[in-house]
């Protein structure tokens, strides 16, 4: 760092008067980073830690909301560098952000892998197979009855991964649900919702209750999503609970609207 002497006009004397000030010098370069997988205070805390004990490193800033990391060099550090230090402490990922000081190298908006969601077209095509299999093996396939049991393996998966830590994910889920960002508790109730939906559809698949409450629940939730997606917002989705590192996106918009359809649809014939 750096003093630099700035001479300002007093107001009441009329004299120029000197007022010093630090600026960084030219080898201090500060960098934003976006970091994924922040959920609570504990995760900025690691995070932090993480990136202050690299060599090179002599100050870090990292907030939930925004999910950034404001870093402060006394000399390059490479990004992969840091994004390895981030990853070792815990279930997150740094990625560029672009610039904040001059001479940092700008990065256009970060493009979500395909291997990012790889977690969860695994457990679609899974529970996709299961209920295939579960209807061959009765007799036959039937669409309601389909549509059931892929309803009921969703829910029980789904809300077996939040209940891996409950309050983890509410506090992921309050960044972008709009119930849940406004009712902190609904938050740590939504993996027993869930889990109390796809017992339902274990018992009763065609039941008007269990299909209507699956429209709204699922209708809520969606509308979160929406919300974030056109945005862009750099949240992590909570749909598998802390376990895997999801990028909120489209495909999380796809699951939900896909679960609303399938319960409208239920509800429907159910009715009728």
């Amino acid at each position: 760092m750096m003093e630099a002497v700035t001479l300002i006009h007093h107001p009441v004397t009329g004299r120029g008067e000197r007022a010093w000030s630090f600026v960084p010098s030219k080898a201090t370069m500060i960098h934003t980073y976006s970091i994924q997988g922040l959920t609570c205070g504990n995760c900025v805390t690691k995070v932090k830690s993480a990136l202050q004990s690299i060599a090179g490193i002599t100050h870090a800033e990292v907030t939930k909301d925004p999910p950034i990391a404001t870093v402060t060099m006394s000399a390059h550090v490479n990004t992969a560098v840091l994004a390895k230090a981030v990853a070792n402490a815990g279930n997150f990922s740094l990625s560029e952000n672009g610039p904040s000081t001059p001479g940092a190298i700008a990065s256009g908006p970060q493009q979500v892998e395909a291997t990012s969601f790889k977690p969860i077209y695994l457990l679609f095509a899974y529970i996709t197979g299961a209920a295939t299999l579960v209807q061959f093996a009765g007799s036959g396939l039937d669409l309601m009855q389909w549509m059931g049991n892929f309803m009921a393996a969703f829910f029980l998966t789904f809300s077996f991964f939040k209940m891996l830590d409950v309050r983890g994910f509410a506090e992921g889920y309050a960044t972008y649900d709009v119930v849940a960002k406004r009712i902190p508790a609904y938050g740590l109730v939504y993996p027993f919702i869930e889990l109390a939906l796809g017992m339902a559809y274990v018992v009763a698949p065609l039941s008007p209750i269990t299909n209507a409450a699956t429209l709204v629940i699922m209708g809520i939730s969606s509308v979160g999503v929406v919300q974030s997606v056109l945005r862009n917002s750099p949240f992590q989705c909570a749909c598998l609970g802390t376990i895997f590192k999801l990028p909120l996106s489209k495909v999380t918009l796809v699951e939900d609207l896909l679960m609303v359809s399938m319960g409208a649809a239920m509800l429907i014939i159910s009715i009728h």
